[in-house]
């Protein structure tokens, strides 16, 4: 059973020896809630989990959060602050075999008054049995459960489990906060970059800080990278230029800032060439946003709006082209799903368009922002007591399944805006179809008045 290692401290000359040092993110990790950066709405002063933390009054928690939010970090924090026993454990590899020898392993430090936490890292990966094996003993305070996942704990921990423990979200790290957490690595002589006199440009550091879309241990892996593999100079020092930055990361900068006017330009251009029927372009705008750091998901998002703003009732399918890729990105993340989101792009770009219900919506919405709050017409209310049925709810409804085709002419609007018409669909894709229908029945609409 894996034991956690107090963290080793290396100098520059112990690089040349055989035993290697922990990764730079490992060796950087915070100890104290004071060194921990970002995540202020949970460990900030007088916030909950801070409280308890200092307190030493918690219980069983599960941190659900993007990679590199620091949840593996919290963990130890919280061991170090409450001097306990802990034990970490992957949800990867374990076995229920080996989960019986951590329990095992707490009853027998509980006997010398002192607790267990055990981290369990990716507890999305536990299968029920294994996360069954638990429940009796975070039950019992043999031990205090400490779960890390990027995925959301009410479809994939057990209810059971997830109601003896309590849920904090992490959020993705602030670029400042990355840009700290990179400031203090290079400046660490203990156990950072100090001891080799690393200097980093300011272009550099920012395209570090954007490639690491909001995971500090990304961040910290490039400035090793780009930082170890440089010849120092005639005085020692170590230079990483933009250009370093560049293929350690092994991704080009590209202008782009995610709060910023560039990146209303590429979204921008992005959605008009997919309203524009030109999928290269779309491809393009596509790739240069994901390629400069852009949240995937959020790309995901705009692709979904898109299917109901410019496609519609043209393609129905698009809806549910779109929002099958942006689950196929959430599943397989990058850069794998990026493909999934490239395919949505060529299909909304190559499907016919229609804003019809876009602009149908637009109207309704503005009739309800202008006009009084006006009651339905009393036939189709529903009428579920007897005074409803005497007040008149109801009375002389038509049950459209009981008319041919399953239509029947009647009064839904009520009499303030009646023969009103929003929906006015295309002659494009499927809405040439919708538009028929609706013609037909408008028509016998009419003759009926």
């Amino acid at each position: 059973m894996s034991r956690v290692k107090s963290l080793e401290l290396f100098s520059a000359s112990e690089l040349g020896r055989s035993e290697r040092p922990s990764p730079l993110a490992d060796r950087i990790r915070p100890r104290t809630l004071d060194e921990f950066v970002g995540q202020t709405h949970l460990v900030g002063p007088g916030r909950l989990l801070r409280r308890a933390i200092e307190a030493d009054e918690f219980h069983s928690i599960i941190f659900w959060g993007p990679p590199g939010s620091g949840k593996t970090t919290l963990a130890y924090v919280i061991a170090q602050a409450t001097h306990s026993h802990f034990t970490p454990f992957s949800a990867v590899t374990a076995t229920i075999k080996e989960i019986r020898e951590v329990i095992k392993e707490a009853k027998a430090e509980r006997h010398r008054d002192r607790r267990t936490i055990l981290f369990i890292d990716e507890i999305h990966r536990f299968n029920k049995a294994q996360q069954d094996a638990f429940l009796p003993h975070v039950e019992k305070g043999t031990i205090i459960l400490i779960g890390a996942t990027t995925e959301n704990p009410s479809f994939e921990v057990i209810g059971p489990l997830l109601s003896r423990t309590r849920v904090f979200v992490l959020n993705p790290l602030k670029e400042g906060e990355v840009r700290t957490i990179l400031d203090r690595a290079i400046q660490d002589n203990e156990r950072g970059l100090g001891p080799f006199k690393v200097r980093v440009e300011p272009e550099a550091i920012a395209h570090m800080v954007r490639t690491a879309n909001g995971d500090a241990r990304v961040a910290l892996n490039i400035l090793e990278l780009a930082a170890m593999t440089i010849t120092p100079d005639t005085e020692g020092y170590r230079l990483v230029t933009l250009a370093i930055a560049e293929d350690a990361a092994q991704r080009r900068s590209l202008l782009y800032d995610k709060d910023g006017e560039e990146h209303y330009n590429l979204i921008s251009a992005l959605h008009k060439s997919l309203r524009g029927s030109d999928p290269d372009a779309a491809l393009y705008w596509l790739a240069r946003m994901l390629h400069a750091g852009e949240d995937p998901l959020y790309i995901a998002r705009r692709l979904i709006r898109f299917a109901s703003e410019d496609v519609g009732n043209a393609d129905p399918q698009a809806l549910s082209v779109a929002v099958a890729a942006k689950e196929a990105y959430h599943f397989l993340g990058s850069p794998e799903g990026e493909l999934a989101l490239a395919q949505c792009a060529v299909y909304l770009a190559t499907a016919p368009k229609s804003n019809s219900v876009y602009t149908a919506f637009s109207d309704a919405a503005r009739d309800v922002e202008e006009a009084p709050a006006l009651p339905p017409p009393l036939h189709i209310r529903n009428a579920p007591t007897p005074l409803m049925k005497e007040l008149g709810y109801g009375e002389g409804y038509k049950y459209a399944h009981e008319f041919p085709e399953a239509y029947v002419e009647q009064e839904y609007f009520p009499e303030d805006l009646k023969g009103r018409i929003y929906y006015k669909p295309s002659d494009r894709g499927f809405e040439a179809e919708i538009r028929k229908r609706l013609e037909r029945w408008r028509k016998g609409k009419t003759q009926g008045d």
